[in-house]
């Protein structure tokens, strides 16, 4: 009774938050706080306000016990019928993940979901500004503050939004990784390279979809990391950039090389029940989690093995 008593007392000190502490971008790696890399693999939940039936406390218990997931991503959508129509409403599913995430000991990143964010610096310093005066201490918050801009400046456009939501943040919390997108949906992180964010802990965000995104992207992150750019995977998909088509093995077993190489965290695209290759569930999957593998489409079951199988370092 002994042995198990402690064994069960380790697990629950094994938690991922407990484990690595505050994450830190030190260099082109993001490092724990024993200062070594750290390569967090997990889950993104899908756009809030289309899909929000799984911002749930049961779904982030079940992704931390059965697929093994050291973090989470609520996708909080601005536009398209989110934030800026329902501030509270979307808050509200923010904080629901958040509130599992911190009770789970995993970690969450809150992504401002949205193309045109520039448009709405406003409404994501009010929302950034909620968010990290009421979690800023837990150190299982991560702030994505730009999901995907679009075809526009690094220097003339994103950056000096990324500035002001920044600020907003470092009221409340001073030390929490903040992650900022990068020109051409998040892929362009070469970009940054001669004129990164003067903060003492931001990364970038690099995105890609495993059978359309090849070895150009590849490299286009290889120059940012040899330059010393920070990345975090915060949206990747085994299948097509839009979402569709079935699971392309050999080019996500090459990313998942580059990955590892790099100690890259990454969030798989996506916790939802839309009949598209991308989602890991089947239409009608339980909303708070507990899910056969009747309920898992391909991508699902091929995700969760990796993520399963996982080494942090």
């Amino acid at each position: 009774m002994l042995t198990a008593l402690i064994a069960t007392m380790m697990f629950k000190d094994a938690r991922p938050v407990d484990t690595y502490g505050l994450l830190q971008a030190k260099g082109n790696r993001i490092v724990a706080k024993d200062g070594k890399p750290v390569a967090l693999q997990g889950m993104s939940l899908f756009w809030s306000q289309w899909i929000g039936k799984y911002y749930t406390a049961g779904t982030v218990k079940w992704l931390k016990d059965d697929w093994k997931c050291s973090i989470v991503r609520a996708a909080i959508a601005a536009d398209e019928g989110g934030y800026l129509k329902q501030p509270q409403v979307e808050l509200a599913k923010a904080e629901a993940v958040i509130d599992a995430a911190v009770k789970e000991g995993i970690y969450v990143i809150v992504d401002w979901h949205d193309h045109k964010a520039e448009a709405h610096t406003a409404q994501s310093v009010e929302f950034f500004s909620a968010i990290s005066k009421k979690y800023g201490k837990n150190k299982n918050v991560i702030y994505e503050i730009y999901n995907e801009p679009l075809k526009v400046s690094w220097k003339d456009t994103i950056k000096p939004y990324a500035e002001t939501v920044i600020a907003a943040i470092r009221k409340n919390d001073p030390d929490n990784l903040i992650v900022v997108g990068t020109p051409n949906w998040s892929q362009d992180v070469e970009d940054v390279i001669p004129n990164p964010i003067k903060d003492r802990n931001v990364a970038y965000t690099l995105h890609f979809y495993a059978a359309g995104h090849k070895q150009y992207l590849r490299d286009k992150a290889q120059k940012a990391l040899n330059a010393g750019i920070p990345l975090v995977i915060t949206e990747w998909g085994t299948v097509n950039y839009d979402g569709n088509g079935a699971v392309d093995d050999a080019s996500t077993k090459e990313w998942l090389a580059f990955a590892k190489k790099n100690s890259l965290t990454m969030c798989n695209w996506s916790v939802a029940d839309k009949v598209e290759g991308a989602a890991v569930l089947k239409p009608g999957a339980n909303t708070q989690g507990n899910w056969p593998a009747s309920q898992l489409t391909d991508a699902g079951k091929y995700v969760r093995e990796i993520i399963r199988g996982w080494k942090v370092r």
